[in-house]
């Protein structure tokens, strides 16, 4: 039986891959950072939060890390933990500097004094491109964070490139672009959509309160993720991939998803901060834009060339961004029912 370490086992992602590594025949732990009452309703939304075993765990504390390491002899490390908003890094930037980024090395180190043998993924993001300099993005491309959460977060993959080049270790980085699911935090934009959209079409009138409909994303189903991130550790060289879909979407293409997922029929009208949406049934406003939902630097536009994971895992998105938003949507109407 396999032994894995999750940090972040509590977040989408964490839940996501518990399950997954579980139904592998894994023994999983995890870490959660302490407070009263560990938040744990993803694992349990997935049935699995009596198979996991729980740990105290800061990424800010490295002799917490140290015992963590040491004590549990894992085969498996996966870092999934983070300052994970980018939104928030802006209030936060040395907070964000310290976990995404600085953490990441205590890990590494303590790995590389004390179990060299245990494989190790670290979760970068598609948000270190930023600026894109290349259409699509791959492995090759440069990065040009545009926020301090990206900028942690590509410390973070440099460290580990550098330990798996200085020390022989077997340490891989996801370039993973956003993936999200029923499980996704409420703070992100497409569960925002998809939470407020489903209040509507249980009787709210109110409108969902939005950014930049113009930015573009590559959205995938977390699920299919998680298998990326484990196949990455399957291989006998440790190596850094994209995971994506290869398509990319506006946010306003992914209200109208969501919205027609739950018999809306979203019309657009305005420009810039004046555009509205309102449901053509019923004539109620769905969409709102406040200039204080716009990032400080925007990402205008992301997407993601899978194909060196494709060719080397076998790894395939299998959720189309339409079928995500419907299956978000009424993820959160059935919940409200």
């Amino acid at each position: 039986m396999k032994k894995a370490f999750i940090t972040g086992i509590t977040g989408q992602d964490g839940a996501y891959l518990s399950q997954f590594l579980l139904e592998k025949g894994y023994e999983v732990h995890g870490g959660v950072r302490r407070i009263s009452q560990p938040e744990t309703v993803r694992l349990e939304q997935l049935g699995v939060e009596k198979d996991v075993h729980l740990h105290e765990f800061d990424l800010s504390e490295g002799n917490n890390i140290f015992r963590i390491i040491r004590d549990g002899e894992y085969d498996e490390f996966y870092n999934l933990a983070a300052q994970s908003f980018v939104g928030s890094s802006w209030d936060q930037p040395i907070y964000a500097a310290d976990v995404n980024g600085v953490g990441v090395a205590r890990i590494l180190d303590t790995l590389r004094t004390i179990s060299p043998h245990t494989r190790f993924y670290q979760a970068s993001t598609s948000e270190m491109y930023g600026l894109v300099q290349e259409v699509p993005q791959s492995e090759t491309t440069r990065f040009y964070p545009r926020s301090p959460y990206g900028v942690a977060k590509v410390y973070g993959h440099y460290i580990t490139t550098n330990y798996r080049e200085s020390f022989d270790m077997h340490a891989s980085c996801g370039i993973l672009f956003n993936h999200e699911s029923p499980l996704r935090g409420k703070e992100f934009v497409t569960r925002k959509i998809t939470m407020a959209l489903a209040k509507i079409a249980h009787g709210s009138d109110d409108p969902v309160v939005l950014g930049n409909l113009n930015a573009k994303r590559d959205w995938g189903f977390a699920g299919d993720y998680v298998k990326g991130m484990w196949a990455m550790l399957q291989q006998d060289q440790a190596d850094d991939y994209v995971l994506a879909t290869g398509e990319t979407t506006t946010i306003r293409d992914f209200v109208t998803f969501a919205a027609e997922a739950l018999d809306m029929k979203p019309e657009w009208d305005g420009e810039g901060i004046n555009e509205v949406a309102v449901d053509a049934n019923t004539g109620k406003r769905i969409i709102e834009i406040s200039e204080k939902f716009f990032r400080p630097a925007e990402v205008d536009l992301l997407i993601g060339d899978p194909s060196k994971a494709q060719k080397a895992l076998g790894w395939t998105a299998s959720v189309d961004v339409r079928e995500l938003a419907s299956m978000m949507a009424k993820a959160d109407y059935d919940n409200l029912s």
